[in-house]
């Protein structure tokens, strides 16, 4: 993801485009039509100039308007399903962090064994959530991991539900023990529970794509505009419609193709959420909270290293 700072830095942030692959894409997107105008135009002036080539600019200019509606409707969706994922992200920062300090004040003092166990754990579920999310789980992105628990992850597909029942394993063997009471399980139940409601919600923003025929309606609708419009701008502006129907379709493509990139917000495109530092930041949070803090460092070390690039 790129962070800045908004209105610190007009032509700096500005420069960050030439990094987006998205923007990249727009860009040749943009040239080849820039090139099909130049020939549309070349043609009309240089070999049949005598032609009479209607001017239709007034229905474009109302197909403009109708695409641009088309356009917005498509941003703010996709917007939203960004948004959604920070929230849920938002969600789950907060959700791990009461169940460290619920699990740590009702513990025994003299229980580190079980506060390292919970925080590897919590660390994990996060760790494995972001990959869950992308391309499936990779073990080597956890931590801590004996080679007996590397070959027990092994026979599951869903790694976060397996680390999930981990961590509630380890509490119900606490409250059974009489180590933890009644009241104490129903505090930190909602914040367990959370995990998988979070989980289940980025899921489904990850599974549920906008409809594909509306995606290929838009794309559809934009190649027509921008291959007909030179038609009927070329006899009033003449090689100027070059410009023109460039600056138009990269209008376009681009709030089109940003609506692509941020609708799934959970990769690792420049738009995208960086999960993969939140994941981090909630493991160094919880070993601190459990009074474990030798592995803040292993914790931002791993940010560092195994995460996103911030540009």
């Amino acid at each position: 993801m790129i962070v800045y700072k908004s209105n610190k830095n007009w032509f700096g942030d500005i420069r960050h485009l030439a990094k987006s692959w998205t923007m990249v894409k727009v860009g040749r997107a943009s040239l080849m039509v820039a090139a099909y105008t130049l020939a549309v135009a070349a043609f009309h002036i240089e070999i049949i100039p005598e032609a009479s080539m209607s001017s239709a600019a007034s229905v474009f200019t109302f197909l403009g308007v109708v695409l641009s509606i088309l356009l917005v409707f498509r941003t703010n969706t996709a917007y939203d399903r960004w948004w959604e994922g920070r929230k849920q992200w938002g969600a789950l920062v907060n959700n791990c962090r009461n169940m460290a300090l619920y699990a740590h004040n009702m513990l025994p003092a003299e229980d580190m064994e079980t506060r390292r166990h919970l925080a590897k754990h919590i660390s994990n579920f996060c760790f494995a959530f972001v990959e869950h999310l992308r391309d499936g789980t990779k073990l080597e992105n956890l931590i801590e991991l004996s080679e007996d628990e590397i070959l027990h992850y092994k026979h599951y597909d869903h790694i976060p539900n397996r680390i999930a029942s981990q961590i509630w394993r380890v509490l119900q063997e606490k409250y059974r023990a009489g180590e933890i009471t009644d009241m104490d399980v129903l505090n930190i139940r909602p914040t367990h529970q959370s995990l998988l409601d979070i989980l289940g919600a980025c899921e489904r923003i990850k599974k549920t794509p906008i409809p594909f025929s509306y995606a290929i309606f838009m794309k559809i609708f934009i190649t027509a505009y921008a291959l007909l419009l030179p038609f009927a701008l070329v006899k009033d502006m003449e090689y100027w419609s070059v410009l023109a129907v460039t600056f138009v379709f990269f209008a376009f493509i681009g709030i089109e193709m940003m609506g692509e990139e941020i609708e799934d917000p959970f990769g690792l495109d420049c738009n995208d959420l960086p999960t993969g530092t939140i994941a981090s930041t909630i493991s160094g949070n919880v070993y601190e909270i459990f009074g474990l803090t030798e592995r803040s460092e292993q914790a931002i070390k791993k940010e560092q290293e195994l995460y996103e690039k911030i540009f």
